[in-house]
């Protein structure tokens, strides 16, 4: 790797950190005058616990926002620099949602966003593993088992597409969302996990 291969991908990182660190939920929620959305349900800041505050439209816009600031910094610095870079990026945009600074490093699960760079790096692996979150979803009605089980399959599907580098991109990503799904394979394992959008005190 060259000088300049080693300063594309950590400029690629940092980008990307930032940019996944925005974080959307906190701040609609904010701005609708709901508080603090760390202090509902699972105290995180995703879409999945917007929902909980009954705002459907504050979930809808905190899933489109965290997807696309990962997408968009894949798509930057893969335009700037290559598909390493990018990946980079995306990855890097995952950690920013995960473990944002100005948050004390206690962000969402990264669900969305783990989307939102697959859809940028390599839309067809994204379409089949959103495919299914969605069955998931539709049988199981919960958000955590869904996220977990198509998770687990993204290195599968984009190792079938052969798309190595976008597996191995998956393999880490997937491993995180389990990390910080720690709670909640806790509770599925007890039967207490709720149902997607059923409110938590």
């Amino acid at each position: 790797m060259t000088g300049w291969e080693i300063i594309a991908i950590t400029i690629a990182a940092i980008g990307g950190y930032f940019l996944g660190s925005i974080p959307f939920g906190l701040v609609l929620t904010r701005i609708a005058g709901l508080g603090d959305i760390r202090e509902i349900g699972s105290n995180n800041i995703g879409a999945t616990n917007v929902l909980r505050t009954g705002r459907k439209d504050l979930a809808a816009a905190t899933l489109v926002l965290d997807a696309a600031k990962a997408g968009i910094a894949a798509l930057i610095f893969s335009a700037l620099f290559g598909t390493t870079e990018g990946l980079v990026a995306g990855g890097a945009a995952f950690l920013g949602h995960c473990f944002p600074v100005w948050l004390g490093f206690k962000g969402g699960k990264g669900v969305a966003t783990f989307y939102g760079t697959l859809f940028a790096v390599a839309w067809p692996v994204a379409i089949l593993t959103a495919l299914t979150w969605i069955g998931m979803a539709l049988m199981a009605r919960i958000s955590s088992l869904s996220a977990l089980v198509a998770a687990a399959t993204a290195p599968l599907i984009a190792y079938a597409f052969g798309r190595q580098d976008v597996a191995l991109l998956c393999l880490f990503l997937a491993l995180l969302i389990f990390w910080r799904h720690r709670p909640n394979i806790t509770r599925l394992l007890a039967g207490e996990e709720p149902a997607i959008g059923a409110k938590k005190s």
